[in-house]
């Protein structure tokens, strides 16, 4: 009998497959970075439907969550997704959940872990305000936020939370730092450098930059965010038309270090002149460092947002006048 004859299967017995849409809010891996692993690594193998779109199956999901969390503990893309489950495994295994910020409290990160795990969301807002009124907008994401996306990533990565309590995780963090930001940018609207903040096509990480939009306003900045994945031509029409003095580029771990710069070379070509660029995120520390761009600035972590607004506006003539050119 051929496979034609035989009866349908039972729709219960089919293995679940997930569009490359669902991976991207799965994983957080953007759909161009997963066609472009595809190519470059024969990593990942989707199969496909009628129409043609790609389909993933469990097991490759799960490997991309694995691959995630390596490149958020700082491995290159080039080194980890073509490589089988087995040594993922292990190098994730070797990861230390024990590493904590400095002047972090684990037991603040495990209270906050608890609270993830039982689903008591509100419990878990009113810690996070609480170290907002302690600790200020840039002090609670070096002391809190920071190293507890890190423990939420690896408690997800070995499945002591589900893929909902991290999604509750990011979205409980980004409404309590926008509730800082609301105050904090409210004494800042005149205020100079005005900082224009994006990702690159690609990018759909949007805790990144409001982390670094809480040390910029601390810092005393103007921010604009665009939220991520904005292509290069409206960033930098975007840049010109609302007089933003820099604008701010994050790049994930996953960026490939050939197209980071490659991003970086062609913003910089259509941005104004007078407007500088300042890259950061993990993916960009590698290959900027390689590299020397005119009128753009590497930064290596959020906490040196502050030094870097203070060198802008001591840069800035008297009269500070934008005609100036940049440092």
């Amino acid at each position: 009998m051929s496979a034609d004859d035989r009866p349908p299967s039972d729709p219960a017995s089919i293995p679940p497959l997930w569009t490359i849409a669902e991976v991207e809010r799965d994983t957080g891996i953007g759909k161009d970075t997963l066609r472009v692993w595809e190519r470059r690594y024969g990593f990942p193998q989707p199969q496909r439907d009628a129409g043609g779109n790609r389909l993933y199956d469990r097991i490759q999901l799960d490997r991309l969550r694995l691959i995630r969390r390596l490149l958020d503990a700082g491995h290159r893309p080039g080194r980890v997704v073509g490589l089988p489950t087995p040594q993922l495994q292990a190098l994730a295994q070797a990861l230390d959940p024990g590493v904590a910020a400095a002047g972090t409290s684990t037991d603040e990160v495990a209270r906050a872990l608890a609270w993830l795990r039982t689903d008591r969301v509100q419990e878990l807002r009113e810690d996070l305000r609480a170290a907002l009124r302690r600790h200020g907008l840039a002090g609670v994401v070096d002391a809190l936020v920071a190293p507890l996306a890190v423990q939420v990533g690896l408690a997800w990565q070995r499945g002591q939370l589900q893929v909902y309590q991290e999604h509750l995780f990011t979205e409980t963090v980004q409404a309590v730092l926008r509730e800082g930001l609301m105050v904090a940018e409210a004494a800042s609207c005149a205020a100079r450098p005005s900082v224009l903040l994006t990702t690159p096509p690609g990018e759909v990480h949007q805790l990144g930059l409001l982390m670094v939009q809480c040390h910029l306003v601390e810092a005393g900045a103007r921010c604009v965010t665009l939220g991520p994945s904005t292509p290069l031509a409206d960033i930098a029409a975007a840049a010109q038309r609302m007089a933003a003095d820099v604008v701010g580029l994050s790049f994930s771990a996953w960026a490939a270090p050939r197209d980071v710069v490659e991003t970086v070379q062609r913003l910089r070509g259509v941005m104004p002149s007078g407007v500088q660029l300042w890259v950061g995120g993990s993916g960009a520390q590698r290959p900027l460092k390689r590299v020397r761009l005119d009128g753009v600035l590497l930064l290596g972590h959020a906490a040196e947002v502050g030094a870097a607004v203070r060198r802008w506006r001591a840069a800035q003539p008297p009269a500070g006048l934008r005609g100036s050119s940049a440092p």
